[in-house]
């Protein structure tokens, strides 16, 4: 395997070579301005994935001239920018749900109740214990947080996946070998995603049967492991194994028809279970649109050379994955909910 990927790697400079005569490519010294962009033939043979997106390509880019080019436009321009747009966005939801941490919350209270705001406060009457009625008492078990852990789980791994997709859209122009790594980190990205995912709600749904936590979330880390071992494969990154990497990927989610039926059936009488059930509805179903827009390459299959730019379908299959990816983050949240209310 070695041998074959050293053997492309030292056949490339000469099609680069081909590659800068043919369009005219400045030498490296020049501004990152002067790099032109190339048409789908002129590419490099790793390079080559849709034959529908017809110009407008970056070809054995430096890394500098790569990562200038996210303020280019250029047909991975938007890839790059939809997915990065979702990786900041999970980011302030980290931040702002990160504020909302019981722990943070009691240090914040103490730090504050232990700063004298005039001379006549008695800090140690606020920290005696005070008699509770029965009201209170009730109260304060509504209010009893619950484990977060999971929570942050899915907001971590939808944070990993949408880096990953950027980086991998705005640096894999720049050599075959960078490719290939790139490619197996977003492929990874995609597969923790997945796993991710499934921690809320499962967590959350089975709280006091914790052998049905461990056989769901077993199950779905075991086979989203199988999923990245077997995409590591130099193989399994190129354009003839697109479909089979769609069905890995799609084998994943559907294994979450068995914990989600299962969660269903024993919180039936639950009124959260159908706000809950709405969100996962409408998750799978920017999922299951966004692959198909990625595997049928529609609408750029109509028109070659029409949506170069825009709109073409892995552009559609981002967008997908970040709504997709919100409306589960909006399901955790009812499960939070829930289980702040609830805890069997």
């Amino acid at each position: 395997m070695d041998s074959t990927l050293d053997s492309k790697l030292v056949a490339k400079p000469v099609e680069a070579g081909k590659l800068k005569k043919r369009v005219r490519w400045p030498s490296r010294l020049l501004p990152s301005s002067s790099y032109g962009l190339v048409s789908y033939k002129e590419l490099p043979e790793y390079m080559k994935d849709n034959e529908f997106i017809v110009n407008y390509y970056r070809a054995n880019w430096p890394l500098k001239e790569a990562l200038f080019s996210i303020f280019r436009w250029h047909n991975e321009t938007l890839n790059v920018w939809t997915h990065l747009f979702g990786f900041l966005l999970f980011l302030g939801l980290t931040m702002a749900n990160l504020i909302e941490v019981p722990q943070v919350l009691d240090l914040i209270a103490f730090i504050t109740r232990s700063s004298p705001v005039s001379g006549n406060v008695n800090v140690s009457q606020d920290l005696v214990l005070k008699p509770i009625t029965a009201s209170e008492s009730d109260i304060t078990l509504t209010v009893t947080p619950v484990t977060r852990w999971p929570f942050y789980v899915l907001l971590a791994g939808s944070m990993f996946c949408l880096l990953s997709s950027s980086l991998c859209h705005l640096f894999s122009c720049h050599s075959h070998r960078l490719n290939i790594m790139l490619m197996r980190m977003d492929y990874t990205g995609i597969a923790v995603m997945i796993i991710a995912t499934f921690f809320p709600p499962v967590y959350y749904s089975f709280p006091c049967d914790p052998q049905w936590q461990f056989i769901y979330l077993g199950g779905i880390t075991v086979l989203g492991l199988f999923t990245i071992v077997t995409l590591l494969s130099p193989a399994m990154s190129t354009n003839k194994f697109r479909p089979f990497r769609a069905l890995l990927f799609a084998s994943m989610g559907l294994f979450g028809i068995v914990p989600g039926t299962h969660a269903a059936i024993a919180n039936w009488s639950n009124p959260r279970r159908s706000i809950a059930l709405a969100y996962e509805f409408a998750t799978s179903l920017f999922y299951i649109t966004g692959v198909v827009f990625y595997v049928s390459r529609v609408p750029e299959r109509f028109k070659p050379g029409w949506f170069d730019l825009a709109c073409h379908s892995h552009q559609i299959f981002h967008v997908m994955v970040v709504m997709g990816a919100l409306a589960h983050y909006g399901a955790s949240l009812v499960f939070l909910d829930w289980r702040n209310h609830e805890s069997c």
